[in-house]
């Protein structure tokens, strides 16, 4: 009987049922009789009892559903098919029965419930985002395809209530995560927060969640936040947040805080984040790739913060060396941490990298940093992350009167910067869009940026042109040295007032004394999920040229921040301003050389 209840292909109907409906489809006694080997009087005998003659032709309809349905519900093991058989019979039963009720001296309305609500003046909202238990189901089965093994210790220690992890760069974090949360939310009903620097970069899981869920079982997400009805009607809400988290604390459940290394005031935003989590039921998540260790979240990340005000007998040391966390493991402090360098991930099955490329890409340093977990000391950096987080901002909050990311004109007709650092071999072009102050927004803000690496000079400058045909561009900031030749010439075919720039020790002096007067003045802003432009920044050292009698300015080669590419693309964007600010004698020419 056990196998006949998991194995649907077992369970058959008798043939005295079975003959019943063969009938109604149109089959001969004869034909009947010979199909189930059976007596042509025993199924005329059946046919004369049962009165197969006198159902009406919704109670045939309604009989043959009631017994698929019986056999399907039964049982023990069902597939995500079964589910949605299920479904759709309970669906034309549900019919069935209206029309029973209109043939038994009802109405259109009972037809019809839409009709009945129109009439009485009252409809019933229509809800969005409704899961049904097989599409869950569908969920949970294409949520463990492909995940690499870090993924899955991740996965293994969801219900820890306090999580955090430092990683290496784009190993899958936020796309695991985003997915992780959308399964907790549908499987155990609570609600699922995510916190990030700003709303652009909390839209990033929004993104993730919503393409999972279209390439699984094709609904489209709609909404902000995401409220999803489950299949007992219970609703569970996905919530975005950035900073204005600041003035969320009515919102509670599981939570999620991205690159919190990297966010200014992480003491203040933690506050919040766990009175959202307060609840005992709820999962707090933290995690990021390293900055500084002057950030306030070090303190917290090294368990130091967990020991303030607390008597020496009563302190928890916290070992957080690689050795001791790179398998996950939970600390003293009740803090499970993880770390995740990219040798981890390559060993656990993620192939995204080539590692001995990365090696010769980045200086020792900037590999360390970016793919070995370690933080920067940027105590030599001419733009500190001290000085770069005051300019760190949730940008679709603080500009959302003049700026609209997700439109065609971004910016409508106002007027933009464009500054441009071309591509060498090997290395990384960057193009910034700056919106020069005005009288509502007294800083340049940064309102896009790009980073490309093996594009040609023709490549490169179409993409300038599309970015003119976007914004009402007013002014070009573009390298002429190397390949930026060949960049400038095309630009110029189609903005003739193009401005170069020939770089010399000189030249790139200026350009940085340019950036270090706009941000040491906090007169710069740009978003503070974009972590790229303020690791490009912090690559700008100053040093001394090969002769050793004049201070320059350098950034090693570097896959993730180029020769510091979105800095110096920031520095051209700037360098239309003058440095005195009340300068107004500045000509403007067609096309300047800086020498």
């Amino acid at each position: 009987m056990d196998n006949a209840l998991n194995t649907p292909t077992n369970l058959t109907f008798d043939n005295r049922l079975l003959a019943k409906f063969l009938y109604w489809m149109g089959w001969r006694i004869s034909s009947i009789a010979e199909f189930l080997k059976e007596n042509d009087k025993n199924v005329h005998a059946w046919k004369a009892r049962d009165e197969w003659d006198k159902d009406v032709p919704a109670g045939r309809v309604a009989q043959a559903l009631e017994a698929q349905l019986v056999k399907l519900i039964i049982l023990e093991k069902k597939t995500p098919g079964d589910f949605k058989e299920i479904d759709l019979l309970m669906r034309q039963l549900e019919r069935i029965a209206r029309i029973d009720k209109f043939s038994d001296g009802g109405n259109e309305a009972d037809l019809n419930p839409k009709l009945k609500n129109r009439n009485t003046g009252t409809r019933k909202p229509t809800a969005k985002n409704v899961l049904t238990e097989e599409q869950i189901e569908k969920l949970l089965e294409d949520f463990d395809h492909d995940l690499f093994d870090y993924q899955k210790v991740w996965y293994r220690a969801r219900e820890q209530r306090n999580r955090a992890l430092l990683k290496s760069r784009q190993i899958g974090a936020t796309f695991y995560f985003a997915r992780e949360a959308l399964i907790k939310a549908v499987t155990t009903g609570r609600n699922q927060i995510f916190l990030s620097a700003s709303k652009a970069q909390a839209h990033g899981f929004k993104t993730y969640i919503k393409n999972f869920v279209m390439q699984s079982i094709e609904v489209d997400l709609q909404g902000d936040p995401i409220t999803i009805t489950l299949p007992d009607n219970q609703i569970v809400q996905l919530i975005f947040l950035g900073t204005n988290a600041k003035t969320a604390q009515s919102y509670h459940g599981d939570l999620y805080f991205d690159e919190f290394f990297w966010v200014h005031g992480f003491a203040t935003l933690k506050k919040v984040a766990s009175a959202m989590a307060a609840q005992k039921q709820y999962k707090k998540t933290y995690f990021s790739t390293p900055s500084s260790k002057t950030h306030e979240a070090y303190k917290f990340w090294t368990g130091e913060a967990f020991n303030k005000g607390r008597s020496k007998e009563n302190r928890i040391e916290v070992d957080t060396t690689h050795d001791t966390l790179k398998n996950g493991a939970l600390c003293g402090d009740k803090m499970w941490r993880h770390i995740v360098n990219i040798y981890d991930a390559e060993r656990q099955g993620c192939d995204l990298f080539d590692v001995e490329e990365l090696i010769a890409e980045n200086s020792g340093d900037e590999f360390a940093n970016l793919y070995m977990c370690e933080f920067v000391d940027d105590g030599h950096s001419v733009f500190p992350l001290s000085i770069i987080q005051p300019c760190m901002v949730d940008s679709w909050e603080v500009w959302a009167d003049d700026f609209k990311p997700l439109a065609n004109r971004p910016f409508g007709n106002k007027p933009v910067w464009v500054g441009y650092d071309p591509a060498e071999n090997g290395d990384s072009a960057g193009l910034v869009v700056v919106a020069p102050p005005d009288a509502d927004h007294p800083y340049f803000r940064l309102l896009e940026h790009h980073q490309f690496k093996g594009m040609d000079f023709a490549s490169q400058a179409q993409f300038i042109k599309k970015i003119t045909q976007k914004y009402r561009v007013t002014y070009i900031g573009l390298d002429k040295s190397g390949m930026g030749t060949g960049v400038a010439q095309l630009v110029q075919d189609f903005y003739p007032n193009l401005t170069t720039f020939n770089y010399s020790v000189d030249v790139k002096t200026q350009l940085v004394m340019k950036g270090m007067d706009v941000i040491n003045k906090g007169r710069f802003q740009f978003d503070a999920g974009a972590t790229e432009v303020a690791q490009s920044l912090m690559a700008i050292k100053k040093t001394l040229t090969a002769s050793q009698r004049q201070m320059t300015f350098e950034a090693s080669r570097a896959e993730a921040i180029g020769h510091a590419d979105l800095a110096f693309s920031l520095f051209h964007a700037f360098f239309n301003e003058p440095l005195t600010l009340d300068d107004n004698s500045k000509s403007k020419k067609s096309s300047m050389e800086i020498y």
